[in-house]
């Protein structure tokens, strides 16, 4: 989809995550291409709608979509870019983080889609985008929980597009590496000099260039689905 002007109302994209970092970034890219944007974050994400609460509670999800809906129109599409990042090794992952890391994560994502995935398959077209990670596909030590959530959303992105494509909604992911968010603390060891000498382009990646990959999957990819694209600096290739 291709947002036109003049062509009647701008379409609807729901971001969750859209309160700061890569969230706050992709929607801030739609925005600019002539996209509604419904935030939803615990916090405050300042375009056109803002809606906190805690994707990790389907009840809630559900109720803000149907909102959404209601007041702005059909949900075109939806980027799930909420979660959280923790490094610790994994005898040291308690249950609580096990789960918080699953909720928030695979959980996140499920209540979007399951929100957005009946409307959009009556209406014969959608676009949903998940926001992975290049851990989900190399893994990374210290990162066990981090990982396994990131890579369950991987197993859910390409069951869901095998089961919409026939109804015109396309499903795909963005694993981005370590991006230069918030999330990183400065200590962080994917900031240090050292690790980034190990990646090709020798940088992090900037939340506006992971935002660049998860437009295009919105409005531009209408042949992708089920993909996975990985800007990470060419640390997984």
């Amino acid at each position: 989809m291709n947002v036109v002007a003049g062509a009647g109302p701008a379409p609807v994209v729901a971001v969750t995550g859209a309160g700061s970092g890569i969230g706050s970034a992709i929607a801030a890219e739609l925005s600019q291409r002539g996209w509604r944007i419904a935030g939803l974050d615990l916090q405050h994400s300042g375009f056109d709608v803002s809606h906190q609460l805690d994707v990790a509670d389907h009840g809630a999800v559900a109720h803000t979509i149907a909102g959404i809906e209601r007041d702005m129109g059909p949900v075109s599409a939806v980027v799930s870019a909420a979660g959280h990042y923790a490094m610790i090794p994994v005898a040291e992952i308690e249950q609580s983080d096990w789960t918080r890391m699953l909720r928030v994560h695979l959980g996140g994502a499920a209540n979007l889609a399951r929100a957005v995935i009946p409307g959009m398959v009556a209406r014969g077209s959608g676009s949903i985008v998940v926001i992975t990670s290049e851990l989900a596909i190399g893994g990374g030590g210290g990162d066990a929980h981090y990982a396994a959530a990131k890579g369950a959303l991987i197993g859910l992105v390409r069951s869901l597009a095998a089961e919409l494509a026939t109804h015109g909604v396309r499903v795909n992911a963005v694993a981005p590496g370590p991006a230069d968010t918030p999330m990183l603390a400065s200590d962080s060891p994917w900031r240090d000099p050292d690790y980034l000498a190990t990646l090709p382009l020798g940088r992090l990646v900037a939340p506006e260039e992971v935002a660049l990959v998860a437009a295009y999957l919105v409005e531009e990819g209408t042949f992708v689905t089920g993909e996975i694209v990985s800007p990470n600096a060419g640390a997984v290739i």
